[in-house]
């Protein structure tokens, strides 16, 4: 077992490694460059001024420019990273100097500090992930899964290529889950609000934790356990918050700069062209000329609201480990679908509990994850990262399709219906992106193969929440419900 763990890893690593060789967001593209420089600016403002200072707009924090927008575990982990770009090379974040920076010896530097957090945090908490899904349900697929994450082309393209640390918030994120699945939910709570100051969009994970600890806290047979337990992990949660936004809890208005940073709802409904449904409505409605964006805010909030709380009411009255993470799944892409300011790459939450029901719906889970990969190709296309996506993707068909699916023929019998679907659905994503490479889209609709991308994606989405939905509310799959705590 352990040489198949480090052959794994090795893979993983590798493949990450030969992903990073290729360009990134914003490369060669003044004045602001992209997300690369965003990363690399964070730790320029944290390393130069005081933490107080991080999230305000000032002399030397222009915030117009990449000002800090995620949580302060995000500011904590630029500042280390900064510290070590300092020790190698003060110019990669010597203040207002280094805007912009392309140097071969910095992008060095930083395709390493992504590769780092893949070693240190992401790789280890998959692996924590598969082996407790295994022994809570006894699957002996524990291999199989850390392999299925490993290599989930999504992480690796948006990280080592796009250029972001998700592997962060995501491995705090299946550590929280595996916890859940181990009957820790101490752990669970302090993992799942670390990963929460990482990346606000863990939110998107939020309320089936929520249902599920209070769920099983008010289960406790006696009001003193009910009481130790409810005090215990409030207590763990506000304690983490507290020491985490200590720099900005002296006022009221600095608490709030920081959560304005967070919540920018002046950016409007969505920026590029994303897989939601608010993107494909406005293909015939827009929205933009009917609704002001804090109109739009509270339709958000309110149709996300309408659709998430009947599956996590489920949980909560019905609760199982394998309930919780459909639950997971449906509450991520109904998030997905109709939040406000989506992007592109946060499709990758919804893909983390996907692969969690991997054993119990393979062929839809894997369908799903392709579905996921094609919803960001005009992102990864941007970026100059369409041979390493396709290559990525193609290996990732091969070796799960190709090496873990040989039904019977019995089987095949019962799934002809689904793989005559996913059949045609990969025929429609494959025609839809040789038709965006041979075709020149007219002066009149240049974005139209993006946007024919992003209405194809969002179709599929919507039909994983039905597919999701109907299995948990007409409990298609009773053995769901076998494991009642």
């Amino acid at each position: 077992m352990l040489s198949e763990l480090a052959a794994t890893a090795f893979l993983a690593l590798s493949l990450r490694s030969i992903i990073s060789l290729n360009a990134y967001s914003g490369y060669n593209k003044p004045p602001m460059f992209g997300d690369y420089e965003a990363q690399r600016h964070w730790q320029e403002v944290t390393v130069n001024l005081d933490a107080k200072s991080w999230y305000t707009n000032g002399t030397h924090n222009d915030l117009q420019y990449w000002g800090l927008d995620y949580p302060p575990l995000t500011a904590y982990h630029s500042y280390l990273v900064g510290l070590a770009a300092k020790t190698q090379n003060a110019s990669f974040v010597s203040l207002h100097a280094s805007r912009g920076i392309e140097s071969k010896e910095h992008k060095s530097f930083m395709r390493l500090t992504v590769l780092t957090a893949d070693l240190l945090i992401y790789l280890p908490a998959i692996w924590i992930l598969s082996v407790a899904i295994d022994r809570t349900f006894q699957s002996n697929i524990k291999e199989l899964l850390f392999l299925l994450l490993a290599l989930y082309p999504g992480q690796m393209l948006i990280d080592n290529g796009h250029f972001q640390y998700n592997n962060i918030s995501l491995g705090l994120a299946a550590v929280a889950i595996a916890a859940i699945l181990c009957n820790k939910n101490y752990l669970a709570a302090f993992t799942f609000t670390l990963a929460l100051n990482y990346k606000q969009m863990e939110l998107y994970h939020a309320l089936p934790f929520f249902s599920y600890l209070l769920g099983t806290t008010l289960s406790r047979k006696s009001f003193k356990s009910f009481a130790i337990e409810l005090t215990a992990i409030a207590s763990i949660v506000l304690t983490v918050f507290a020491i985490l936004w200590l720099p900005w809890l002296h006022s009221i208005e600095a608490a709030s700069q920081v959560l304005h940073r967070l919540f920018p709802l002046g950016r409007g409904v969505f920026e590029d062209k994303v897989a939601n449904v608010w993107c494909s409505i406005n293909v015939i409605f827009k929205l933009r000329k009917h609704f002001q964006n804090h109109q739009m805010a509270l339709i958000c909030l309110g149709t996300t609201l309408l659709t998430v709380l009947p599956t996590n009411i489920i949980l909560f009255w019905r609760r199982s480990k394998p309930m919780f993470l459909l639950t997971l799944f449906n509450t991520s892409a109904a998030f997905f679908l109709f939040s406000f300011q989506v992007h592109e790459k946060s499709i990758l939450l919804v893909a983390l509990p996907a692969i969690c029901l991997f054993q119990w719906w393979p062929n839809e889970m894997l369908w799903f994850l392709e579905v996921s990969v094609f919803s960001m190709i005009p992102l990864l296309k941007r970026d100059h990262l369409l041979i390493p996506s396709v290559a990525a993707t193609v290996l990732f068909h091969l070796v799960f399709k190709c090496n873990y699916f040989k039904p019977n023929k019995e089987q095949m019998l019962e799934n002809k219906l689904l793989n005559m679907t996913v059949a045609i659905s990969e025929i429609l994503m494959l025609s839809i992106l040789v038709g965006s490479l041979a075709i020149k889209p007219s002066a009149r609709y240049p974005d139209i193969w993006p946007l024919i991308i992003s209405v194809v994606s969002c179709a599929h989405i919507f039909l994983f929440l039905v597919w999701g939905y109907v299995k948990q509310f007409m409990q298609c799959d009773r053995k769901l419900y076998n494991k009642i705590e």
